[in-house]
């Protein structure tokens, strides 16, 4: 197919668009979005564009997989590349959204209206449907159920135990696939909505306590919605969130209840089960919200479940777009605080240089970088942000058949790490700080930024 059939051709296209980019909705229930001959069309069109700019070809491995399939034909042209490639570049896609955000020129409002992120969604979409979801994907998209089965006393010590033997790791992955070098999460049995029980349920009668403060933007109480991984595999990271956060006297309480963001299978593009999980989890948001709480949430791809990608689902539920607008990362939520004059600055202890990784998820936020921003506020601190990817990505980093593909993405990032000569190195997302922490030669273990603002703070 070529570009000059549905479009003005590569070279008259080059100077994109410099609007804004604005994202379509995702018209995952009509039948055209599940239709293969339209979706093979419409990946042929965006593939031919892709291929006369080449822009994003250090992203991610989407990209040079279908490049040098291009350049491997005898025509240097698309019309000749085996259509299994194409399935290649769609498994190589983890949904980061950088390609859309940040490179691409021809992303909507330009007539040509490239959305990659969201054709390899509905490609994954359409797999699905014909395929179902393999019991690999299932099980390591199984975050909830996978981590309170593995939670259980004494299960947990069992299963820890297992996941650090090398006998363990080469039998998770010949089951699995899971790459025995990539890092894989502990499990605890003493979860964080355990250990913040003291917090109390938003909603629910708070006695004596002082009143928050309300500032510009914020209702000075938060619901902490703790998600999967923050509950069952790093507790102490909503520790940390709620001591900083009562510090400078914002109210926290735990949700009533709660479930998976859902981020794990819209990766798979198992889209009838993120829609169920988002009818767990909305009422039980909107419910806090109602009650005059804000949300906030530790992991960036969890905050942007339900700020962007659920709103782009659903865009006609009223209620997803409420949850929405209610809907913070930690760091975001203390600088809107600041800007108010409701951040305390009483820090205790300086810590240095830190070397800060911005996870990819939080970077198409488009809030800015608010941890560094945060975090510079602490004397004697320098914030040195690297913003490319880590390489994780989800399942993608621990799959045995794209490990070294993504340590190749984020090798730039592991590089920064080891010459910066930083006292910490943090990331926002602690799995893509297991990552670089898998590929620093001395091992060194990340500081998630929540644990350093604490300790600044001498809590």
């Amino acid at each position: 197919m070529s570009t000059t059939e549905s479009t003005p051709g590569r070279a008259a296209g080059r100077e994109g668009s410099l609007e804004a980019p604005t994202r379509h909705p995702l018209d995952w229930r009509s039948a055209e979005f599940y239709d293969e001959a339209a979706l093979h069309k419409e990946l042929e069109r965006v593939f031919e564009i892709c291929h006369g700019c080449r822009r994003c070809f250090s992203l991610c491995n989407a990209f040079p997989t279908l490049f040098d399939a291009i350049d491997a034909t005898s025509s240097g042209e698309l019309e000749q590349v085996e259509r299994k490639v194409f399935w290649q570049v769609v498994d190589h896609c983890y949904l980061c959204d950088m390609c859309f955000m940040t490179k691409c020129p021809y992303v909507p409002p330009h007539p040509w209206a490239v959305d990659f992120p969201h054709l390899m969604l509905r490609a994954k979409a359409v797999r699905t449907r014909k395929e179902g979801v393999s019991l690999r994907n299932r099980a390591l998209a199984a975050t909830e159920t996978v981590g309170r089965i593995a939670g259980i006393p004494v299960v947990a010590q069992v299963v820890n135990a297992v996941n650090r033997s090398k006998a363990g790791r080469a039998l998770l992955e010949k089951t699995l696939g899971v790459d025995a070098s990539a890092p894989v999460p502990q499990y605890h049995s003493r979860t964080a909505r355990k250990r913040l029980a003291r917090l109390g349920t938003a909603g629910a009668p708070s006695g004596a306590a002082e009143a928050p403060r309300e500032t510009p933007g914020t209702t000075g109480k938060v619901a902490l919605f703790t998600t999967c991984y923050g509950n069952r595999n790093e507790p102490e990271l909503d520790e940390d969130l709620a001591a900083v956060f009562e510090h400078n006297g914002i109210s926290v309480s735990l949700l009533a209840a709660e479930h998976c963001c859902g981020m794990p299978r819209l990766e798979l593009g198992d889209l009838e089960a993120v829609a169920r999980l988002k009818e767990q989890n909305i009422p039980q948001l909107l419910a806090a919200i109602d009650a005059g709480y804000d949300i906030v949430a530790p992991i960036p791809s969890c905050v942007l479940m339900f700020k962007q990608e659920l709103p782009l689902m659903f865009p006609g539920e009223a209620d997803v777009q409420r949850v929405a607008k209610r809907i913070f990362d930690p760091f975001e939520y203390l600088m809107l605080r600041h800007r108010a004059g409701a951040l305390r600055t009483d820090f205790k202890q300086p810590l240095g240089k830190v070397s800060y990784h911005v996870p990819c998820h939080l970077r198409v936020q488009n809030i800015g970088l608010k941890t560094r921003d945060v975090l510079q506020l602490v004397p004697g601190t320098t914030v040195e942000p690297i913003e490319r990817c880590s390489g994780h990505d989800g399942t993608y980093g621990v799959k045995k058949e794209f490990r070294a593909a993504s340590m190749k993405i984020g090798r730039p990032v592991i590089s920064r790490v080891e010459a910066s000569g930083a006292a910490h190195y943090a990331s926002d997302c602690p799995m893509a700080g297991h990552q670089i922490e898998s590929g620093l030669a001395s091992g060194a273990a990340p500081e998630h930024p929540l644990r350093l603002l604490r300790l600044a703070y001498g809590l």
